[in-house]
């Protein structure tokens, strides 16, 4: 039940359908395939299923570059997300190429071959496909397993644990007391949104988080709507708000302690000179060194001014029958605590990746343009922004690979395999400070100390290197088949 392809695509989320409706326009003819391990579209905005879930970037970044986002919310909600992912597969004729419950586990690539052997678990054994490049589309972090650790005298809890990775669809919270553990995007989500319903909800955090308010619906983007043509209005404020992005960031990089300033403020207007902004809202790192949560219309503030949720800081002691007790001696009731203590990043979906027999340990690479791995002959990966929304730097990795695939036919080429030289010194990957960063720095691929192994998180500077760059500069070795 396999087959072979020009190209195999793992995943069939917002990257892996993205990266197809590419290749469909801009390499015309290419037969591809998707294995998704899911029964179904969306990836990320499938798997999780815990109330109030959205996105922390704005729609008319995070949607597709060729594709309109019509909805008049920009900070879109899960369901939403998910149905323009399908819209958009089914518009640009990519549900067909979709094999679903098919789990990539292992790909092989044979130099003698110039092809990638994949290998799939299916319901019905597994299945073989062949193909003449692959891209790895499958996200960053495992989908069966979340972060959770382990807490002194939980064993005495008589409540309910729930992980947001795995929310059950018979949790019924209504009238309850809840402690959502973390203060990352899932808790400042999960927050507000159980506050409708619970009795009491207290976001517990080690240490603050920086956290910002944002209109849910963009209104220059509302009134460009009804003046232009739908994908003018789309591009004109895609280009407005990642030059927002860019130019905030940078003024964060530069000035951190203006802008923390500006930003503890900005909490402090929300929520009242009375509150302990000081205690609850000023994270001790600067701004982006750990990603800045996003709170649309300040529903989290609302939440707590109205006494519905409140913010705990500080560490756990121990659990106890009744919910859980803080080294300051606190003591938080609960009937559920909910763990949004992060994720497990997991490259490449967990397949093993070899090259002509001998098994490859991405940690030990560079990463080509933060698309290719040093050493490894026709793979791609999609791995999009830190610090800004993570399509476009999707959008920007297929369309490379569109180019290099289009490249390759016009010269007759079979292989191309990033090679770094000597002269290149390997840093992190990341140089972000965030929990579940750390605890996975070590399985990451490393970037360079110089172009082209260097990872700019930087849109602009990528769009002139991936869309004008030249595809034959020296590090990438081409070979022809025999």
């Amino acid at each position: 039940m396999g087959g072979d392809f020009d190209v195999v695509i793992v995943g069939a989320g917002l990257s892996g359908i993205g990266t197809a409706c590419h290749l469909a326009m801009k390499s015309p003819g290419k037969s591809y395939a998707i294995l998704e391990a899911r029964d179904s579209i969306g990836g990320t905005w499938d798997l999780f299923r815990y109330p109030g879930i959205r996105s922390d970037s704005d729609m008319y970044t995070l949607g597709y570059a060729f594709r309109p986002w019509r909805d008049a919310k920009a900070i879109a909600d899960g369901p939403a997300i998910k149905a323009y992912v399908e819209d958009t597969a089914r518009d640009y004729g990519v549900t067909p190429h979709i094999r679903f419950r098919h789990k990539v586990v292992s790909a092989s690539w044979s130099s003698e071959a110039a092809r990638w052997m994949v290998e799939a678990e299916t319901p019905d054994g597994p299945a073989l496909f062949t193909a003449r490049f692959l891209m790895m589309c499958s996200g960053y972090y495992s989908y069966d397993e979340g972060y959770r650790p382990a807490f002194p005298g939980e064993a005495d809890y008589r409540g309910r644990f729930v992980h947001p990775q795995f929310w059950p669809e018979d949790l019924d919270y209504s009238g309850k007391n809840v402690v959502v553990i973390g203060s990352g995007a899932t808790a400042v989500t999960l927050v507000p949104e159980m506050a409708k319903r619970a009795a009491h909800v207290t976001m517990l955090q080690r240490s603050p988080t920086y956290i910002v308010s944002r209109p849910s619906t963009d209104g220059i983007a509302e009134r460009l709507k009804k003046w232009l043509p739908a994908m003018l209005a789309y591009r004109l404020t895609r280009a407005k708000n990642v030059g927002l992005q860019m130019f905030f960031y940078r003024l964060a990089r530069r000035r951190p302690a203006r802008v923390k300033e500006k930003m503890i403020g900005l909490v402090r207007d929300e929520l009242g000179p009375e509150y302990d902004v000081e205690t609850h809202f000023s994270p001790s790192y600067n701004p982006w060194d750990q990603r800045v949560c996003l709170v649309p219309d300040g529903d989290l503030f609302e939440a707590i001014r109205t006494g519905r949720a409140s913010v705990a800081t500080g560490t756990i002691e121990r659990f106890t029958e009744t919910g859980l007790r803080l080294t300051s001696g606190e003591a938080l009731p609960a009937d559920i605590v909910v763990t949004a203590t992060g994720l497990k990043l997991h490259l490449m979906g967990g397949a093993e990746i070899r090259v002509d027999g001998v098994r490859q340990d991405v940690s030990n690479t560079l990463t080509y343009k933060a698309i290719m791995f040093s050493g490894v002959p026709n793979l791609a990966y999609i791995f999009g922004y830190t610090n800004a929304s993570w399509t476009l730097k999707a959008d920007l990795a297929a369309d490379y690979v569109c180019r290099l695939i289009n490249h390759m036919d016009e010269k007759g080429y079979s292989t191309c395999t990033p090679i770094a030289g000597d002269e290149v010194k390997p840093e992190p990957f990341l140089t972000f400070t965030s929990g579940y960063v750390q605890r996975a720095l070590a399985t990451l691929p490393k970037q360079g100390d110089r172009a082209p192994w260097r990872l700019h998180q930087n849109y602009a500077l990528d769009l002139v290197t991936l869309r004008f760059g030249k595809i034959e500069d020296g590090t990438l070795r081409f070979r022809r088949a025999a």
